[in-house]
C-alpha cells in the first residue's frame, strides 16, 4: 500500500511508539487520525504533524467502548472521507506479578484493552474497508505473544497471544469472504517507553520483570520509531500470501517479499502448537 494520500487511525497516537507511527506514516503523505484516551497528548502530536506539513486529527477515544470507537470511526470519516489504514497499537500493562498476587481488575484491565480494544477498533473499520474492498489493518504483539510466556506479565502476555491468533483468524475470515482487506501483526521489540518504565518502576518489577529495568539501564531498547519504520516496509510487500502473520521490528522484509509463496505454503510465521515426536 502506498499511503499517500491515504488516511491512517492510529491508536495510543499521543505518545511513545504510537506517536512515532503518526509521524511515520505523515511523512510519506498519509492522513493521520490520533486516537487515545488523553485529548492533549494528542493535540501535542496533531501540531508536530501540521508543523510537518501532514493533516491530523485527535480523537479521544476509550478503545474498550464500543460507543466511543464508533464516535471516533465517524469523526475519521467525516474529516478524511475514507479509512486506509489502521495501526491498533494502544496497549495496557499494568498487572504485575504472579497470578496468585495479581488484581483481577488490573488483570482484566490488560485483557481488555490489548484484546477487546483492538477487536473494536477492527470491528469498526471493517464494514468501511470491505465497502471499498481494500484496506490494511496492523496489530501489537509486544511480549507474551508469539514468542512465549511473559512471567510476572500473565495478563499482558495472555491478551498479546491472543492478539496474534485474532489476527491470524481474521485474516482467513477475510479470506473466505473472498475480500481484500490484509491484516499484518508486529512485535515492536523492547521499547523504553512510560509503560516500560511504569514496569521497572512497580513493586514487584524487580522481581518479576528485572530485565526491563535492567535493559533501560544498560540502553537496550529498540528506538520507538523502528516499529514505524518496519510497518512502512511491511505495506510496501503486503500481500494476501503474508495476511494474518507475524512480523518484528527487525525483519527483512526483502526476504519475506521473495519468500511470500513459501511462507504461505508452508504456512509459516504464525503461532502454532509444538509437537514433539513419540515417547
Amino acid at each position: 500500500m502506498d499511503l499517500h494520500g491515504k488516511t491512517a487511525i492510529v491508536t495510543g497516537a499521543g505518545t511513545g511508539i504510537g506517536r512515532e507511527l503518526a509521524l511515520g506514516f505523515a511523512s510519506v503523505g498519509a492522513r493521520i487520525v490520533c486516537c487515545g484516551r488523553r485529548e492533549k497528548p494528542l493535540q501535542e502530536t496533531v501540531d508536530l504533524l501540521v508543523r510537518r506539513g501532514a493533516e491530523g486529527l485527535a480523537v479521544p477515544t476509550d478503545i474498550t467502548d464500543p460507543v466511543s470507537v464508533r464516535s471516533m470511526m465517524r469523526a475519521a470519516l467525516a474529516r478524511f472521507k475514507e479509512v486506509d489504514l489502521l495501526f491498533a497499537n494502544a496497549g495496557s500493562f499494568g498487572s504485575i506479578g504472579p497470578v496468585w498476587t495479581a488484581d483481577p481488575e488490573d488483570w482484566w484491565r490488560d485483557v481488555t484493552v490489548n484484546l477487546r480494544g483492538t477487536m473494536l477498533c477492527c470491528r469498526e473499520v471493517l464494514p468501511h474497508m470491505m465497502g471499498k474492498d481494500s484496506g490494511v489493518i496492523i496489530t501489537m504483539d509486544g511480549g507474551g505473544g508469539a514468542d512465549g510466556v511473559n512471567l510476572g506479565g500473565s495478563g499482558y502476555g495472555a491478551s498479546k497471544a491472543a492478539v496474534v491468533r485474532f489476527t491470524e483468524g481474521l485474516a482467513r475470515e477475510l479470506e473466505r469472504a473472498g475480500s481484500r482487506v490484509l491484516t499484518f501483526c508486529i512485535n515492536p521489540g523492547f521499547v523504553r517507553t512510560a509503560m516500560t518504565e511504569g514496569i521497572a518502576a512497580h513493586p514487584l518489577g524487580k522481581e518479576w520483570q528485572g530485565f526491563v529495568g535492567d535493559w533501560i539501564a544498560q540502553g537496550r531498547s529498540v528506538s520507538p520509531d523502528a516499529c514505524a519504520r518496519a510497518a512502512l516496509k511491511l505495506l510496501a510487500i503486503g500481500s494476501p500470501a503474508l495476511s494474518g502473520r507475524v512480523f518484528s521490528h527487525d525483519t527483512d522484509f526483502s526476504q519475506i517479499e521473495r519468500d511470500a509463496a513459501d511462507i504461505r505454503s508452508r504456512d509459516l510465521l504464525v503461532m502454532r502448537l509444538t509437537r514433539g515426536g513419540s515417547p
